[in-house]
């Protein structure tokens, strides 16, 4: 639902989380054409499957939902992944990492909160990524 809210600047209420996505997008940052090809991953994955998903990648949206906290506890897992996979000279010749984001989702169902906004500052300070809360 994230990401075909950044494609269509809609929000859809009805939304089958566990189907995999490729989305193609062209949008104007900076003054600049960006093509964006975002894989909505399906959050299912084994080990194998997520490694290359992390390989096929140049910049990751690591998402939760305050309403859940076994997601909450996935991200630094999957961050740690991230830089493990692409501090890799193998894959690009370089060790420059990619661009990450932490993303806290449902910030609007404060009763089904699970995940406090202190919680994720606090991941966020300790892996030096940026952080939001959305909704």
């Amino acid at each position: 639902a994230l990401t075909v809210r950044f494609i269509t600047r809609r929000f859809i209420g009805d939304y089958d989380p566990t189907l995999e996505m490729i989305y193609r997008h062209v949008a104007v940052i900076d003054g600049e054409m960006v093509h964006f090809e975002i894989l909505d991953t399906a959050g299912q994955e084994d080990s194998l499957q997520i490694e290359e998903k992390i390989k096929w990648g140049d910049g990751f949206a690591v998402v939760y939902s305050v309403t859940d906290r076994c997601s909450f506890d996935e991200v630094m897992r999957l961050c740690f992944l991230i830089n493990h996979l692409h501090a890799s000279p193998k894959r690009s010749g370089t060790s420059e990492q990619p661009p990450v984001v932490i993303v806290g989702n449902k910030k609007d169902l404060q009763f089904d909160r699970m995940v406090s906004t202190e919680d994720g500052e606090n991941l966020s300070k300790a892996l030096k990524i940026p952080f939001y809360e959305i909704s």
